[in-house]
This record gives C-alpha cells, sequence and structure tokens, in this order.
C-alpha cells in the first residue's frame, strides 16, 4: 500500500494508523488520534519512540513522571505548534480538556532519550524556494534541530497553486556523504472542504514504486523509495503535509539526492 486513503488505515482508536508491517518496512510509523473535549488516550511506546504533535487543540502529556502542557495551535494552517518527545519503553497518557486531533509521529529505535518539550517559538521555520514553488517548511524535529533517535519529522505548507517537494529527490540507498537511506510517510491536510492536491511518487530503479494520487485531509502517501515530488496544491487550497522519516543509518541525517532532469534554478 502506498496511497492510503483517509478512512482505509483506521485501527482501534487511530483515524490513521500506518506501522512498519503495515508499510512493509522497518522503522517509520505515523498514528492520528481524535480525542473530544474531556478525551483521554493511552499506548505503549515499545521500541520506538515518539513525537505528540497537535494539529488541532491542545493536550497534557504524561510520560515518565513528566506532565508536559502541549498549548497545541487552532489548526495546522496556524503555525507551529509546540510538541512533546516521549521515549520507547514506557506508556504515555494524552489527556485533552478543548479535545483535537494529534498526531503521534514514531520510529523505532535503539537508543532511549528522556522525555521533552518542544516549545512552538523555537521551531526553525524556513521558506523554501520562489514563485511558483515557494512554501514554507517548519523543521520542528529535524535532524540538525532536535534531537532523536532515528526519528526525523518536519511540517511543510505550500500556498494554493505552488508546488513543493520539488525538485524531484530521492534518499533510498546509503550513500556516505551524499545520500541517507530513509522511509518516508506524507500525511496530507487541505484547507477549505473541497481541497485537494496531488502527490507524485515514480521509480529511481527497475520495479521501483510509482504512484501518481490525489490527495484530501486525512489521506497519507508512503514513499519507501524512488524520486518524490512535486507535491501540488490546487489553487485556493494551501496544502499542509507532515513528513516523517527513520532510517537505518549510523548517522541520523537527512542527505538526499535531487533528480538531475529537474534541479536548474528550483532548490
Amino acid at each position: 500500500m502506498t496511497y492510503v486513503p483517509k478512512g482505509s488505515a483506521v485501527e482501534g482508536p487511530y483515524a490513521l494508523a500506518v506501522d512498519p508491517a503495515r508499510a512493509g518496512w522497518v522503522y517509520s510509523s505515523l498514528r492520528v488520534v481524535e480525542l473530544p473535549p474531556g478525551g483521554l488516550h493511552s499506548f505503549a511506546t515499545g521500541e520506538s519512540e515518539w513525537i505528540v504533535l497537535p494539529l488541532t487543540g491542545g493536550c497534557t502529556v504524561h510520560a515518565e513522571g513528566e506532565i508536559i502542557e502541549l498549548l497545541g495551535r487552532e489548526s495546522v494552517f496556524s503555525g507551529a505548534s509546540d510538541f512533546a518527545y516521549v521515549p520507547r519503553d514506557t506508556r504515555i497518557q494524552i489527556a485533552s480538556g478543548v479535545g483535537g486531533r494529534f498526531a503521534l509521529a514514531g520510529a523505532k529505535c535503539e537508543r532511549r532519550l528522556p522525555a521533552r518539550y518542544g516549545p512552538a517559538p523555537e521551531v526553525p521555520v524556513e521558506h523554501r524556494g520562489s514563485g511558483t514553488c515557494a512554501r514554507q517548511v517548519r523543521n520542528f524535529a529535524a535532524a540538525d534541530t532536535f534531537a532523536c533517535d532515528r526519528l526525523i519529522a518536519v511540517e511543510v505548507v505550500t500556498p494554493g497553486g505552488n508546488w513543493s517537494s520539488y525538485p524531484p529527490h530521492k534518499h533510498d540507498e546509503h550513500r556516505p556523504g551524499v545520500e541517507a537511506e530513509l522511509e518516508e510517510i506524507y500525511y496530507f491536510e487541505i484547507d477549505g472542504d473541497s481541497g485537494f492536491g496531488y502527490q507524485r511518487v515514480f521509480p529511481s530503479r527497475e520495479g521501483g514504486t510509482d504512484v501518481l494520487a490525489e490527495v484530501r485531509s486525512g489521506d497519507a502517501v508512503l514513499v519507501p523509495d524512488g524520486w518524490h515530488g512535486p507535491s501540488i496544491a490546487q489553487p485556493g487550497h494551501a496544502m499542509y503535509y507532515l513528513n516523517v522519516m527513520a532510517g537505518p543509518g549510523d548517522e541520523r541525517e537527512w542527505k538526499i539526492c535531487f533528480h538531475p532532469d529537474h534541479t536548474e534554478g528550483y532548490r
């Protein structure tokens, strides 16, 4: 399964549940849990580290004897959110007085790091590209901004009518200093009830991943390999996606290779 339409990966309390078994890989996971006002959700982290990221609303995260208050946000289009990191081999509880929707980004890992709070004002926000390829990248858990063992996670907001995740790029080979092998999940939300976008993944090798998906709020696309991009936003409807990545490398790093036919003037 590469394209995951909304509702096709429901599991228990999760509106979306992608784990290594479902994806057919080893490391990366993503869950989305929706809580009503006063709602609670508990889970065991198992062999994975996790980040609790409010998509809408706020919550309190109880983990490792810590109580982490997340103010959250009105929507993914209203700005960066604060977030909570929780380690492997523990049990956590998420409580939301106001209710909301929360992404749980995970990666199977070896080291057990402490539970921590990530403040919204400290999230590095990058404006990447120009013209119709301009987009905003929120590097809240990028490899060089927030310490995790294997997990890498960022948010991208693409204005309506623009392209992002462009030029097409890949990270499906281990080439020291050039490219890191990373499994990746794209989770989408579109501004406006009728909005949509498109996501392209095409082969970097014989028999590789090949998909062109029309995506709407709540959909996901899995990228086990291949060139991915562009991500295209419908005119008049901004597109948000959450990228969750992890891989087998000894170093936690985001090193990518751009497609040689699409690089002129667009990075």
